[in-house]
């Protein structure tokens, strides 16, 4: 069970994070029968980058980082996204986490018959929204050159945009030959916390501790939380104007003493191939679902609500560490049922 904390509320080092989000999906039509052999967002995500370069790079120098350009064009920004020469932040690192994810419709493989549309989910945070176009336009050319096992080509039927990012209500905002009409992105806020959630991971989680990767067996609340909380910061950091400002040592030292109520967590393995360095890699993450009591979390809330759209560990821009919570009114080994103030009704999930 968790523990007794000193604050169920933000205290004034404790600010919630602001990120803009805007949420698209992507509507295709295939002309054959499209088929992955393992995880579709690596093949996505692969052709894409491709697709991205070809449409935008005007110099066509091998490697971006010699580029003139490399601190102005939309390629090195959205696929590559390298720390600004003066941040303060991960500057002994090559990137920073990219503005955009994707979410694959039908799970981790699917399949699509000829004449039944493909839907491609895509979120974009903080500054990425001024890209849109450039991606709508990479996506559809990625698509027309062919994905999965026979290279199955693919036309975009339509683009349509989520207004609130939290609530998956679709409007229509492109279709080829059209103008686009997008609306802003939205900073989303948290709503009232329940008194307890199921976490329910959809793809694998990827998180490292002690230069490992977690095994279920071994997952913590601090490792998701932890990660979460360098997540949201790195994105608030390099992609808007207002970086997360909170005590960043106060939650960490807080998250090291909650647990999980229950957990139901298996590893799920995957390979994929990378182009780049030749070689199979090993993909495998947590799956399945946790438990937690809300009460006297109240810090944590709004990073693990707005988790569900900026996913956790390893991998995110392809869809892995993707996770939703559901507002649950009776935790294992309670013997009554306890009412949960929500704007969710219990049992539904949170971000619908």
């Amino acid at each position: 069970m968790s523990c007794q904390l000193p604050t169920t509320a933000l205290s004034p080092m404790q600010t919630a994070p602001v990120l803009p989000v805007a949420r698209f999906r992507l509507r295709f039509l295939p002309r054959g029968v499209l088929r992955f052999p393992d995880y579709a967002g690596s093949a996505w995500r692969g052709a894409f980058g491709h697709a991205l370069k070809r449409s935008v790079c005007v110099t066509r120098t091998k490697s971006c980082a010699a580029c003139l350009l490399y601190r102005t064009c939309p390629y090195p920004y959205l696929f590559e996204t390298p720390p600004p020469a003066d941040a303060a932040k991960m500057r002994r690192y090559a990137a920073a986490p990219h503005p955009w994810l994707i979410e694959i419709e039908g799970g981790m493989a699917p399949h699509s018959a000829p004449g039944t549309e493909v839907q491609l989910g895509l979120t974009l945070f903080g500054r990425a929204h001024t890209y849109l176009a450039y991606l709508i336009h990479a996506f559809a050319n990625a698509a027309q050159q062919g994905l999965g096992t026979g290279r199955t080509a693919l036309t975009l039927v339509a683009v349509e945009q989520a207004d609130d990012p939290a609530v998956a209500v679709w409007r229509e905002i492109y279709r080829p030959g059209g103008t686009l009409a997008a609306v802003a992105p939205r900073v989303l806020s948290a709503p009232p916390m329940p008194a307890a959630v199921l976490i329910t991971f959809h793809t694998p989680l990827r998180l490292r501790r002690a230069e490992r990767y977690v095994r279920p067996e071994q997952f913590q609340f601090s490792d998701l939380f932890g990660n979460l909380l360098r997540r949201i910061s790195m994105l608030t950091y390099f992609h808007t104007d207002t970086p997360l400002e909170t005590d960043f040592a106060g939650l960490t030292q807080q998250a090291r003493a909650v647990s999980f109520s229950r957990a139901n967590l298996q590893w799920q393995d995957w390979t994929r191939y990378s182009a780049r360095q030749h070689t199979t890699l090993e993909m495998g993450g947590v799956m399945g679902a946790v438990e937690l009591d809300m009460r006297d979390l109240a810090p944590f809330w709004p990073y693990f609500w707005l988790g569900q759209y900026t996913h956790a560990g390893k991998g995110t821009v392809m869809g892995l560490g993707h996770y939703s919570l559901t507002a649950i009114d009776k935790l294992a080994g309670e013997d009554t049922a306890r009412n949960v103030d929500h704007t969710c009704a219990s049992n539904e999930t949170c971000e619908v």
